[in-house]
């Protein structure tokens, strides 16, 4: 089977499987057998939660430095080799701890992007859904060209 053949294939499965949809009341529960819903309330704890562990671990995470670098500074001056492997183990620490720390900003930053412009995109959809039934009511012909179709532009900035 060609790659050309197997694309056709799937596209008309695709194609089928959307014809076949339920409809999904705004804002009532999912259809059956819906495999991705989004919950933006969901989507703004786990994003709080991220935020707040970066706070909680940005403060808690330098406890203990400045207590790891005298102790490593003491024992070094006193001779021990011990001081300098304090030290490097703080440091292996310090450097986890960013990395943790950027993981939860991460975490925290996608998931606010991720709801707005899931929340952007909905209404751009939505808008563009409207236009197509006005189209249909008011009897206009198709466009001949990509460049006649009538577009609406996506919002940059936040929606007002």
């Amino acid at each position: 089977m060609s790659f050309d053949q197997e694309w056709a294939g799937l596209k008309a499965e695709a194609r089928t499987r959307l014809d076949s949809a339920p409809g999904k009341v705004p804002g009532g529960p999912p259809p059956e057998g819906a495999d991705l819903v989004l919950r933006y309330d969901d989507m703004g704890k786990i994003g709080h939660a991220a935020f707040l562990l970066h706070q909680h671990l940005s403060d808690a995470g330098k406890h203990a430095r400045p207590g790891s670098e005298a102790a490593a500074m003491s024992l070094g001056d006193d001779g021990f080799a011990t001081g300098a492997a304090l030290a490097k183990a703080d440091e292996g620490w310090q450097g986890q701890l960013q990395v943790l720390l950027d993981a939860c900003a991460q975490i925290s930053n996608h998931l606010d992007y991720s709801v707005k412009s899931s929340s952007q995109d909905d209404h751009f959809i939505a808008a563009q859904l409207d236009l197509a039934k006005i189209s249909e009511y008011l009897h206009v012909p198709p466009p001949t060209t990509v460049a006649d179709a009538p577009r609406l532009p996506k919002a940059d900035g936040p929606v007002m």
